[in-house]
């Protein structure tokens, strides 16, 4: 039924998308039109952990595809992104926005929660540690005013819900999930969340700085009991730039502090066809160093994204996380590849048993892979 949902939501999209642009043409001299894009990529992982990936010298699969609709008419504007893999389909974000005047926008639908790091806290393709707490390139159903003057960027948030229910995986973003995962009811759904974020940028000959913080508050609904609980979370965050260099810092804490728990120490998520529980409080510290190189043919950005989590529950058994990818990025006319060395330790996605973020440690040691993400943009 959720799906069916979404396939009307795109159709709507696309008709918006043809209303406003007056044609199906999109015609590239217009100053104003909705303009159609999109994305192919295709992947390839080798896990040092997995003796079949080792047999098999990894594995090359499809990634996704992806169609975009970005444009405006007049003052009123429309950006949308749909998914689609080998395995289900899926909406990042949709949604309308008018700009009130040149320094106010109101974007209104599935737009990206400000918290944290303005663009990302991550250079790769993995994305950061906070990513898969619920804190990085969220996108939720809302209602966002944008102000941005004079190097101030201010934005101001109410989100009612996901993109998707509780009981759905298939996201592209990490959202609370209702089910079981490992013995453990959960029945938690996130509701009424409200985000407040401020930076400021100031530039300089070679590059700019920007500093900001970050606040989120929102309900946690148990549709099991009718209860609620709830849940916050609060960051630093630092992007700076210089000659090519960019450095990028965060320091977070978060709580998610669920009604009528089954166990209060850990709490339940999913993303991308997947679940897997985290601590259910902790903090996440991100830094991140990269040096981007001009060429005849585009540019190379090499990176290394480290991440750590410490959970913070009355477990004393619970351990830290972490998280490191060093890669470069490729660039060059309508493609772009990633190249990506991952360690992981106590982490999901990157170690071969230890499905979980800040749970307790199952063994000691940093598990390896490699990952080749090649897209072509159109």
């Amino acid at each position: 039924m959720m799906m069916k949902n979404t396939t009307k939501f795109m159709l709507s999209i696309v008709a918006t998308a043809i209303a406003l642009s007056g044609s199906t043409a999109f015609a590239a001299e217009q100053e104003d039109g909705i303009k159609v894009g999109g994305a192919v990529r295709v992947n390839y992982g080798y896990k040092d952990y997995d003796e079949a990936s080792k047999d098999k010298g990894g594995d090359f699969s499809f990634d996704m595809a992806a169609i975009k609709f970005d444009g405006k008419q007049g003052d009123w504007g429309l950006a949308a992104e749909y998914r689609f893999t080998s395995s289900t389909n899926y909406i990042k974000y949709g949604y309308g926005f008018y700009d009130i005047d040149p320094d106010w926008q109101l974007q209104f639908g599935i737009n990206k929660v400000p918290f944290g790091n303005r663009d990302f806290i991550s250079n790769s393709w993995w994305f950061g540690l906070p990513y898969y707490l619920g804190f990085e390139d969220d996108h939720d159903v809302g209602i966002k005013a944008v102000y941005e003057k004079n190097g101030w960027h201010t934005d101001l948030a109410f989100y009612k819900n996901p993109e998707y229910g509780p009981t759905e995986n298939k996201r592209y973003s990490t959202d609370l999930y209702t089910g079981t995962i490992n013995g453990t009811e959960y029945n938690n759904e996130e509701t009424n969340q409200f985000n407040v974020r401020q930076t400021y940028t100031t530039e300089y000959q070679g590059g700019q700085t920007t500093i900001g913080g970050s606040v989120q508050y929102g309900q946690i609904y148990n549709s099991k009991t009718g209860n609620n609980g709830d849940r916050y979370a609060a960051a630093l965050h630092l992007d700076s730039s210089f000659k090519g260099w960019n450095l990028q810092m965060q320091a977070m804490q978060y709580e998610y502090d669920a009604a009528d728990a089954e166990d209060p120490n850990k709490i339940g998520v999913s993303v991308v066809s997947w679940q897997y529980e985290i601590a259910a409080k902790g903090q996440a510290y991100s830094i991140n160093i990269a040096k981007t190189f001009s060429t005849d043919w585009g540019s190379v950005k090499c990176y290394n994204d480290f991440g750590l989590m410490t959970p913070d529950v009355d477990d004393d058994s619970y351990d830290n996380s972490m998280q490191n990818v060093t890669g470069c990025a490729i660039s060059s006319g309508p493609t772009y590849t990633m190249i990506d060395f991952v360690m992981g330790k106590n982490m999901t996605f990157s170690t071969a048993n230890n499905d979980h973020v800040g749970l307790p440690e199952m063994g000691d040691s940093w598990d390896k892979r490699v990952n080749i993400n090649f897209g072509y943009y159109f």
